[in-house]
């Protein structure tokens, strides 16, 4: 499935405020992959955004194939190909001084590894909920989908990159939370 687009331009959204009310009325963090729980409340601090989706990332491999397994690869050095689901973050972003602020903060997380990390949009996010932004965790060959298939190797660099995408993502929400 196709899942990626460029970004696109803000648009007017004189809803904003009642339509993040009513995410945050139906988030469920129970939901929500454990590992990334403290980023979705963190981002339920900001009033510029709420969170759509999210998805901590998973490997599937010969032996593993819990499409929730959150557990590191193991160091075997395996070359079998592993299924790997897509880490991402999904946010509606409003269009203010602070929202713009906040999109130009992630759109630079892309710079940890542009090989790897991409922020754009999601046409069929974007057709539910205008000023929609995605930023993920993907090889940039496969970055249209959902998931890619890798070999071994790769999967532990990707695996590598997710952990230090998701840790300066939250030093990035924690000093926006200070100011």
């Amino acid at each position: 499935m196709d899942t990626f687009t460029p970004l696109k331009d803000f648009v007017a959204n004189p809803h904003f405020s009642e339509q993040r009310e009513e995410a945050l009325s139906q988030l469920d963090l129970g939901d929500i992959d454990p590992p990334i729980v403290d980023i979705v409340k963190s981002f339920q601090d900001l009033t510029n955004c709420f969170t759509l989706q999210c998805c901590y990332g998973h490997f599937l491999y010969p032996g593993q194939p819990d499409p929730h397994h959150i557990a590191l690869l193991p160091e075997m050095g395996e070359t079998d190909p592993v299924e790997y689901r897509i880490a991402y973050v999904t946010l509606c972003i409003e269009d203010s001084p602070s929202g713009r602020e906040l999109f130009s903060r992630l759109q630079g997380l892309t710079a940890i590894d542009p090989n790897y990390i991409q922020f754009g949009c999601a046409e069929w996010f974007w057709e539910r909920q205008v000023n929609s932004y995605v930023l993920q965790v993907e090889p940039a060959e496969q970055m249209l989908k959902d998931r890619a298939i890798v070999d071994f190797a790769e999967a532990l660099q990707i695996e590598k990159i997710r952990g230090v995408f998701f840790d300066q993502l939250r030093r990035m929400l924690q000093d926006l939370k200070e100011r």
